[in-house]
């Protein structure tokens, strides 16, 4: 109980001093108020989100067709496509958790303030993602400077990453070890999907906030960065398939 009073203490410090030095007033805009890409700057940006979006829509299906399965009296073949999926989802994580690295690896060549959004713990519907969020929350109003609440955001995109593919793969393990699959658990790996591709969206946000604030200088090396990013993709693969 401490600790809880400790941040509340902070928070509400927090929140006086930024309105007595009126620092919210100040505050960049919100990233989706940013002006629409130069044309350069696009032809970075697309490709990852459409990697990302085909690599979270591959999940997405699968883990919806488990539950179609699950619901028509189909047990083993729903839980084959689970299994299926933690393939799909060390992927998707994977690349979200490279795209946030590279983010953090760009963030000194920006010249200019960078917006910062803040994720609401509401947008959330896993128990381990509300709790976090809502710590963030208050961190956050702890944090006056816009590069610093920048890279605080990163961490937490990136500890969302790996808390949701621990917890999913925690609870996929346990049912695999004792083949117990009770609806709590379905309902879980619904809400860990559900989550994880809210902070892919948040990462790709942020992303693009980047681009915007880059001098033209620093851009190829954000592509170089990206393409070697996207080499083992899933749709560089389909198209190399299919040629």
């Amino acid at each position: 109980m401490k600790w809880i009073m400790a941040f509340l203490v902070l928070g509400g410090v927090g929140l006086a001093l930024r309105r007595l030095l009126r620092l919210h007033e100040n505050r960049p805009p919100s990233a989706g108020r940013l002006p629409p890409l130069s044309e350069d700057r696009a032809s970075i940006y697309q490709p990852v989100v459409l990697e990302i979006e085909t690599q979270s829509a591959i999940l997405g299906i699968s883990l919806n067709d488990a539950f179609e399965e699950r619901d028509a009296g189909n047990p083993e073949i729903a839980w084959r496509l689970v299994r299926l999926s933690m393939s799909e989802w060390d992927r998707l994580g994977e690349i979200v958790t490279l795209l946030i690295g590279h983010i953090a690896k760009h963030l000194g060549a920006a010249k200019i303030v960078v917006p910062t959004r803040t994720m609401g713990a509401h947008h959330f519907r896993s128990r381990v993602m509300v709790d976090y969020v809502r710590m963030h929350e208050l961190l956050d109003q702890l944090v006056f400077q816009s590069r610093l609440r920048f890279q605080l955001h990163l961490r937490v995109l990136r500890r969302a990453v790996e808390t949701l593919s621990g917890e999913f793969r925690r609870a996929y393990r346990y049912a695999e070890r004792t083949g117990d699959r009770p609806p709590e658990l379905w309902t879980r790996l619904d809400h860990y999907f559900h989550d994880l591709d809210l902070v892919s969206k948040e990462s790709l946000l942020a992303f693009r906030a980047l681009l915007a604030c880059l001098p033209h200088s620093a851009l190829p090396a954000v592509g170089a960065d990206l393409q070697n990013m996207l080499r083992r993709g899933v749709r560089t693969t389909a198209l190399t398939s299919g040629q």
